[in-house]
């Protein structure tokens, strides 16, 4: 199971148009953790699960999306009503409360992973203006039974191999 996941386009219509031509077929579901700026029935928007985020005005976006994706369950929110820019201890909480295995989120324009207390915390930078590095990234998670593999791509030169990371779920 692949699932890729993009943050922060804030008004890209191509570039998400691009990440669904380039990945189809290789990714199961392709998630946005907010603050795309566009109308929730755009069309770019139309192969995303999608969140709304603190530039999405529009009311029928969700502020939060619980999805299981094969046997795991995955938290999609955008962070700002978590305050992720300053800890990720309240999107734990809401993370352990709705038994979540991954977190996806944004808000903060940083690339950044990491394993919390069995719960996996993703945020995929940003394809529009990222803080922190150069490139404009998002990412494609592998989900399998013993591990999570999440490969790091810049929108326009594709893979960054040495971001790549392997999260082991053994005890």
């Amino acid at each position: 199971m692949k699932v890729l996941i993009v943050s922060d386009s804030h008004g890209l219509t191509k570039e998400l148009e691009k990440l669904i031509e380039k990945h189809h077929g290789e990714v199961d579901t392709f998630i946005h953790c907010g603050d795309s700026e566009l109308d929730p029935d755009d069309p770019a928007l139309k192969n995303f699960i999608i969140v709304r985020g603190n530039c999405d005005f529009d009311e029928r976006f969700p502020e939060d999306r619980i999805k299981t994706i094969g046997n795991r369950t995955i938290l999609i929110t955008h962070g700002h009503r978590y305050s992720v820019k300053s800890s990720l201890m309240k999107l734990s909480y809401k993370a352990k409360e709705v038994l979540a295995d991954i977190a996806c989120f944004g808000h903060s324009h940083q690339l950044g992973a990491e394993m919390v207390h069995g719960t996996l915390f993703i945020n995929p930078g940003s394809i529009r203006l990222p803080r922190g590095r150069r490139e404009k990234t998002y990412v494609i998670l592998a989900i399998s039974e013993e591990s999570y593999q999440l490969k790091v791509y810049d929108i326009d030169k594709g893979e960054i191999s040495e971001l790549s990371q392997v999260f082991s779920l053994s005890s």
